[in-house]
């Protein structure tokens, strides 16, 4: 557990210099009109780098004798990262192949889901699978008029 604390805090140190460093070259004074444009980045980015010396510290101090995680603790972990790879894949996959687009890759994924961990009745699922894509494209697509990875279905309803 502790090589995975310092790893993780030093690369969110690395990051968090990175966006400062951007910040400072955007601006973090205050202008005409406000802010500038690096202002909120530059203290949200010292505030990680704060937090992550922190936390860098404190595993610093700590035992190495527990290991990060064990078996039964990583299979919840399996259980949402082994179907979110099979929806990034869906969506648009590597290659040649043409993807299923985002809301049929979330419609499948979250009946999927919910089906497998939850252990819902086959009626919520099929709602909830076909009702949240929809909310979601009407919403992203008609409403703030944002353009999301489209698949075959999109292109024969004419979007």
């Amino acid at each position: 557990m502790r090589t995975a604390d310092l790893v993780t805090a030093a690369v969110l140190m690395l990051v968090g210099g990175v966006v400062l460093a951007d910040a400072v070259r955007l601006g973090i004074g205050w202008g005409q009109e406000g802010p500038r444009s690096g202002f909120f980045p530059f203290w949200l980015a010292t505030l990680m780098i704060l937090i992550s010396a922190v936390v860098l510290v404190q595993a610093a101090r700590r035992s190495a004798t527990r290991p990060f995680a064990t078996r039964d603790q990583l299979r919840p972990v399996a259980k949402v990262l082994g179907p979110l790879l099979g929806f990034v894949l869906v969506t648009d996959p590597p290659g040649p192949w043409t993807g299923l687009g985002l809301y049929v890759a979330a419609g499948l994924y979250l009946g999927f889901y919910m089906r497998w961990v939850g252990r819902h009745r086959w009626l919520p699922v099929a709602a909830l699978s076909v009702a949240v894509p929809v909310i979601a494209f009407v919403v992203f697509e008609e409403w703030f008029l944002v353009p999301m990875p489209k698949g075959p279905l999109e292109d024969w309803l004419g979007y």
